[in-house]
C-alpha cells in the first residue's frame, strides 16, 4: 500500500515549505515541493493542508517499567502513549525487574518488544560495579548504549567509585549515558533538612535542596574529567542546572565526545511550580529555579545541549504520596512532550525548526540511528502530522499511559497530533490506534 501525504507544511533540516511525501514499502519514496502531485499516485491520500509534517521524534530516555513493574506501566501501553505523542522511536532504561544488566536480559526485552511495542525501540544495558564482561559483549550496531547511574540509588546499578567508572569509560564499545548526581552530597543534604524540618519526609519543596545544584555539578564534573582522560563518548542525561553548562562542549554533534540531554520537566517547570503540582512534578534530578530553566533553554538553542528527552517515568498516583523523600520520583510525559515543545515555540522560546532538530535530527545523529530522524528519500517513513489551532484540554480519558494521569491534566494545548506513521504504517490517526502493528528494533551506523 502507498500513502501520499499531500500539501503539508514540511519542517525538516532547517527548512519549512509546502509539499507532499509519498510513502511506499515502509520508506519515504518521494518528496515533492509545491502542490503539483500529477506525477505520482497512491492508494491512500491524506489531505494535510494547514498541518505540519515533521520527522518522528526519537526519545533517548524512557522508563517503560517492563518487565517486573507492570502495575505502573508496560511496553504496550507506554508505546501507545509514545505514538499518540508523535514519538516514533524510544530508548528504554535498564532499571526494571530484573534489571537489564546482562546480554541475556537485554535480548529478552527485545524479544518481548516484538510482541508488545508499537513504536521502534532500543534498550540500554545497565552498568554495575562488576558486569564489565557483559558490557564487552554489547554490539554497538544493535544496542543504543550503556547506562551508568553515578548518583541515583538504583540497587546494584549505583556506580560511584572512580576506578570502576574509569574502567567502564575505557572499555565500553558504545556511548555511555549517565545519570549524574553525587550520592554523598544528597545524603548530607537529606540529614540536614530532616533535622531542620524535624521530619523524616520534608515537604516536596525541599526536593531541589536535597538533590541540589552541588550534587549535580560535582557528579557531572567528575564524569567530564574521566571522559577527557579516557576519550569515552559520554552522554549526560537530564541536565538540570545552569552551573553544569560550563562543563559541556560547544560544536556540532558528530564532533563531540561529551554530549548532553535536557528533559521536558526542566525546560517547562520551575521550583515555584511545586506549590501547584506538588509531587506530580517530582523527578530526579529535581526541577530547579527559574534561572536554571532559562539557562537550559538558551543552552538548547545555542547547541550546548544537544537533544530533548522525556525521562518518561510512570508511577501510580499512590506512589506519589508523600514529600521530598517518600513520594516516588518520575513523571509520565511522553504523550505531551511534542505539544509542550510546540507550545514553547509559540511563546518564542524555540523555533519550529529547533524543536524538530532537537527532538528528531540530533538524536539520530548523536546515536547514529540508521535511516531515521529526517524526512529524506529512502529513509524509514517515521512521520508525524501536527495540527495547529486545534485546542484540546487534557483529561484522564485521553491519556494513553497505563498510569492514566499527567501533570498536564486540565491544561489546554493549541497543537494536536493527528497522525503518527511508523515505518510507513499509520499506527495512530485521528484518535484511533492500530495496535496490531509492532515497531522495529533500531539499528545504528557504528
Amino acid at each position: 500500500m502507498t500513502t501520499l501525504i499531500h500539501q503539508a507544511t514540511i519542517v525538516n533540516e532547517g527548512e519549512q515549505y509546502v509539499g507532499s511525501v509519498l510513502i511506499e514499502n515502509q520508506c519515504i519514496a518521494t518528496i515533492i515541493r509545491g502542490t503539483d502531485i500529477s506525477a505520482v499516485s497512491a492508494d491512500c491520500l491524506v489531505d494535510a493542508r494547514g498541518q505540519y509534517l515533521i520527522p518522528g521524534c526519537i526519545d533517548d530516555h524512557v522508563h517503560f517499567r517492563d518487565p517486573g513493574l507492570t502495575q505502573k506501566a508496560d511496553m504496550h501501553t507506554e508505546s501507545r502513549a509514545a505514538a499518540r505523542g508523535g514519538v516514533t522511536s524510544v530508548m528504554d532504561m535498564p532499571n526494571c525487574n530484573p534489571q537489564t544488566i546482562t546480554i541475556d536480559a537485554l535480548e529478552a526485552k527485545f524479544a518481548d518488544a516484538r510482541d508488545k511495542c508499537i513504536v521502534n525501540h532500543s534498550f540500554y544495558l545497565g552498568a554495575t560495579t562488576d558486569n564489565i564482561d557483559e558490557i564487552h559483549r554489547v554490539d554497538p550496531r544493535t544496542v543504543c548504549g550503556v547506562k551508568l547511574f553515578m548518583g541515583s540509588s538504583t540497587g546494584g546499578m549505583l556506580v560511584d567509585k572512580d576506578e570502576r567508572i574509569e574502567t567502564i569509560f575505557r572499555e565500553s564499545p558504545t556511548l555511555i549515558a549517565l545519570h549524574c548526581e553525587d550520592q554523598h552530597v544528597i545524603s548530607a543534604n537529606t540529614a540536614k533538612y530532616k533535622a531542620e524540618t524535624m521530619s523524616d519526609d520534608p515537604d516536596v519543596t525541599y526536593h531541589p535542596l536535597i538533590r541540589s545544584e552541588e550534587a549535580c555539578y560535582r557528579s557531572t564534573a567528575k564524569a567530564v574529567e574521566l571522559a577527557r582522560k579516557t576519550g569515552a563518548h559520554i552522554h549526560i542525561m537530564h541536565i538540570s542546572t545552569a552551573r553544569e553548562l560550563e562543563l559541556l562542549q560547544q560544536g556540532d554533534v558528530p564532533d563531540k565526545l561529551i554530549t548532553a540531554e535536557v528533559c521536558l520537566p526542566h525546560l517547562y517547570y520551575t521550583d515555584a511550580d511545586y506549590a501547584t503540582y506538588g509531587t506530580r512534578i517530582k523527578c530526579n534530578p529535581a526541577v530547579k529555579s527559574a534561572a536554571d530553566r532559562e539557562a537550559l533553554r538558551k543552552a538548547l538553542r545555542d547547541g550546548l545541549i544537544d537533544v530533548v528527552g522525556t525521562d518518561h517515568a510512570p508511577h501510580l498516583l499512590s506512589d506519589k504520596v508523600g514529600g521530598s523523600l517518600k513520594a516516588a520520583s518520575g513523571i509520565p510525559t511522553i504523550q505531551y512532550v511534542l505539544p509542550a515543545m510546540l507550545e514553547l515555540a509559540d511563546q518564542g522560546v524555540f523555533s519550529l525548526a529547533e524543536v524538530v532538530e532537537k527532538m528528531a535530527h540530533n538524536p539520530a545523529i548523536l546515536y547514529k540511528v540508521k535511516g531515521r530522524g529526517f524526512i529524506r528519500e529512502g529513509y524509514r517513513a517515521d512521520l508525524v502530522l501536527v495540527k495547529p489551532d486545534a485546542p484540546h484540554t487534557v483529561d484522564a480519558e485521553e491519556i494513553a499511559s497505563k498510569c492514566a494521569w499527567s501533570p498536564f491534566e486540565g491544561h489546554t494545548f493549541r497543537w494536536d497530533i493527528t497522525h503518527t506513521w511508523i515505518n510507513g504504517h499509520a499506527v495512530y490517526q485521528e484518535g484511533e490506534f492500530d495496535e496490531r502493528y509492532k515497531g522495529e528494533r533500531l539499528e545504528f551506523d557504528r
